[in-house]
């Protein structure tokens, strides 16, 4: 390939061919580097305002430095192409100034590469840095035109931000190519960043048209105003973008960003005497690109917000535009604002299109529509009224009617009376918000009496709230009764119920929230199963049946369970154990068959109920009793805890729950013994060493004296035994 050479020898200041020297950086550099105070001066005749065809507001002058402010300084001067005088920014032709947008449009150089007998082209650069002047990033694009062009755009000049881009454009022929449409067919664009106040343009030495040079000689890329960019398919196959646009030769449209220096409004108006926006109904806005800010006159003015006197900020009088108000209106200008108004005897809004009626123009008709229409509004408003009240006093009948029948009275009356209480009546709607309205997400559990919902008070607790499916009809009066013996049980071991709701027709129960689920799920759930050590098993069985213990011998007057079970077992976070539904024989009817079966379960991991064996075997109690009667014990046990050393134990525990299932309810232990030595053995289990040896020694005896009892007396539990053992009969 043959060496590059340059095809232009015109010099640039502030925009130019790239490597050539940057006079317009020079002629910066012999300006004073600071200007504490400037002021923006009073217009003065000798000031050039207009160049040609375009205006030159102030800040922007020609001439004297006084017709301008810092660095907005242009020049008047004749084309090469005989379009006569134009205004320049250095070397780029200025287009126009926009005061409230803040910006400027200038033309800018297209840069080309060219295959003919060799490869030629032309790089431009411009430099705005330390100059009022950022490339919009809003308004342009940089644009590459040619088939195999791959264009750059890029700032060398930030050494610690670099910025570099690029447009690739591709095409093989020409029938490829689409008028209007810039997507990389022979045509490719991209945005700039923000901030930007330097640009150069090269060429990829690896992309040139050598190989599509029959239909595209030649490949432009220029920063141009998108607005003002609509490809043509001639672009690719001629050198029409160049020579034959609307614009100058080799020339496009480009927008400026210009704003006066690189304070925030609020700095700037410290600074009162270098501060621009001096005219009256002014104000200052932010730069939209970088530092800096702008001046814009207030609603309702236009005119220079940089200078004072008739060519600053001026009240724009709407009331010369006829559209302003109605034809029949009259339209009052006031300062920043203007009014409408109807001529005497009509009526209506008069501006922005509106209309005047004559004030007699209803007719009889018109007026009976509309106030039948009002007094009908009225009357359906009045009955909606009178149905809600309705509604709501219906609702608040049936709640106390409930509430009554629940035994609310009598509770409220024991509550009032018994200061040191902790328990409360929550109405209906403050468990509905606590449970978002019993939200399927808040369901903890199932059963076949109700549903346990998770709920969260509004003084952030969090609460178990049980909303049962029915209620022994016998037991609605004393229920009030009922919730104030078990609000006082106060045990650790006992879930505490908190409080109750009685406005509905089955009261719902609120007790404490237990975080980690129950023992069923711990023992029989493969997604919450961990290994249980047979210290776990005894404490859970201890403290159950201490808390057991402490309802039937304790609580005054003593509570029977009725539904001991490990779904009724519940875990707290370090598996404490809180026994939960007691005293929901009260709540469901006592028909209903009750087994007990923790100390089996915990011992087996087995269910009450199971279908692994023989229709005989289908129950755990009489499974269990078979296994103790033929030594069996061992095959009957959960595999985690076959461990020799805890036997001795774990043999103790077994004849304990086999005494437990004695079908002679005088010969079982009571809940009290049964709470005591559970508690013992784990003692024994955790600190075999400090036990006495007269403590050993009865351990045994018991089990002894145990095993020589007639065996005559088991039977099985599936039909009696299990209705006995939680009282302890």
């Amino acid at each position: 390939m043959e060496s590059r050479r340059r095809e232009s020898t015109i010099r640039r200041t502030i925009g130019g061919e790239k490597g050539m020297t940057n006079i317009g950086e020079l002629v910066l550099m012999c300006q004073p580097l600071v200007m504490l105070f400037t002021t923006a001066a009073e217009e003065l005749p000798a000031c050039q305002r207009v160049c040609g065809d375009v205006e030159i507001p102030y800040p922007f002058g020609i001439g004297p430095p006084h017709c301008s402010r810092e660095g907005f300084n242009l020049t008047c001067n004749k084309t090469e192409d005989g379009r006569g005088y134009k205004p320049f920014v250095f070397n780029v032709e200025v287009i126009n100034i926009s005061l409230p947008l803040g910006q400027a449009r200038i033309y800018n150089a297209i840069s080309w590469q060219c295959n003919y007998k060799n490869l030629s082209y032309f790089d431009w650069h411009l430099n705005f840095i330390n100059t009022p002047y950022r490339l919009s990033n809003t308004r342009n694009k940089f644009t590459a035109i040619g088939c195999q062009t791959l264009a750059y755009i890029g700032d060398p000049t930030n050494v610690n931000n670099r910025y570099q881009s690029g447009c690739v454009s591709m095409c093989q022929n020409n029938k490829s190519l689409t008028d209007g449409s810039c997507s990389g067919m022979g045509c490719c664009q991209t945005s700039i960043p923000a901030g930007l106040s330097y640009y150069n343009v090269s060429f990829d030495d690896n992309f040139d048209n050598s190989g599509v040079q029959s239909f595209n000689p030649c490949s432009f890329a220029v920063l141009l105003e998108e607005d003002q960019f609509e490809f043509q398919s001639t672009y690719v196959t001629t050198l029409d973008f160049y020579y034959k646009n609307r614009w100058p030769e080799g020339k496009a449209p480009v927008v400026l960003d210009w704003r006066i220096g690189d304070e925030t409004c609020e700095e700037a108006q410290r600074n009162k005497k270098a501060y621009a926006c001096i005219s009256n109904h002014s104000h200052c806005v932010a730069s939209p690109n970088g530092p800096g800010y702008l001046c814009n006159c207030s609603s309702g003015y236009r005119g220079n917000p940089y200078v004072l006197g008739a060519d600053g900020c001026q009240d724009i009088n709407e009331c010369d535009d006829p559209r302003t108000c109605s034809e029949s209106a009259t339209c009052t200008n006031t300062p920043g604002n203007f009014s409408c108004s109807c001529p005497p005897g009509t009526h209506g809004n008069p501006q922005n299109g509106g209309t005047c009626y004559p004030n007699n123009k209803l007719s009889l008709t018109v007026k009976l529509v509309i106030g039948i229409s009002i007094s009908l509004v009225i009357l359906l408003s009045f009955c909606l009224c009178i149905y809600m009240v309705h509604e709501r006093r219906m609702l608040m009948r049936v709640k106390k009617r409930y509430f009554q029948q629940n035994g609310g009275w009598q509770l409220l009356h024991e509550i009032r009376s018994n200061q040191g209480l902790a328990f409360k009546i929550f109405t209906k709607e403050e468990l509905e918000q606590a449970t978002n309205k019993f939200d399927k997400s808040s369901v903890l559990g199932h059963g076949g009496y109700g549903t346990v919902y998770k709920g969260i008070l509004t003084d952030n607790r969090t609460v178990a709230i049980k909303k049962s499916k029915m209620i022994d009809e016998r037991l609605k009066k004393e229920f009030g009764k009922e919730m104030i013996i078990l609000s006082q049980i106060n045990h650790k071991n006992v879930v505490k119920l908190l409080g109750c709701c009685l406005e509905v027709e089955v009261p719902m129960l609120v007790y404490e929230f237990v975080s980690n689920g129950t023992l069923f799920q711990l023992i029989h759930e493969k997604s919450h199963r961990v290994p249980i050590s047979l210290d776990l098993r005894l404490k859970v069985a201890s403290e159950s049946a201490g808390a057991l213990a402490y309802l039937h011998s304790s609580a005054s007057p003593p509570i029977i369970h009725g539904d001991v079970k490990p779904s009724n077992i519940l875990l707290d976070d370090n598996y404490t154990a809180k026994v939960s539904d007691f005293g929901a024989s009260m709540l469901v009817p006592m028909d209903e068959t009750q087994c007990a079966t923790l100390v089996q379960e915990l011992l087996t991991g087995k269910k009450a109920l199971y279908f692994e064996g023989s229709e005989d075997e289908k129950s755990l109690a009489s499974t269990f009793i078979s296994a103790m009667k033929e030594n069996q014990l061992l095959q009957l046990l959960d595999s985690q805890i076959k461990n020799e050393e805890d036997m001795d134990v774990i043999q103790e525990v077994a004849e304990l729950a086999n005494q437990c299932l004695n079908f002679r309810g005088q010969e079982r232990p009571s809940m009290d013994e049964v709470a005591e030595k559970l508690d013992r053995l784990r003692k024994f289990k955790l600190h075999p060493w400090v036990q006495h040896p007269e403590e050993i020694e009865r351990l045994l005896e018991e089990s002894l004296n145990y095993h020589e009892t007639d065996t005559t007396r088991h039977y099985s539990l599936e039909k009696k035994a299990a209705l006995d053992i939680e009282s302890g009969r």
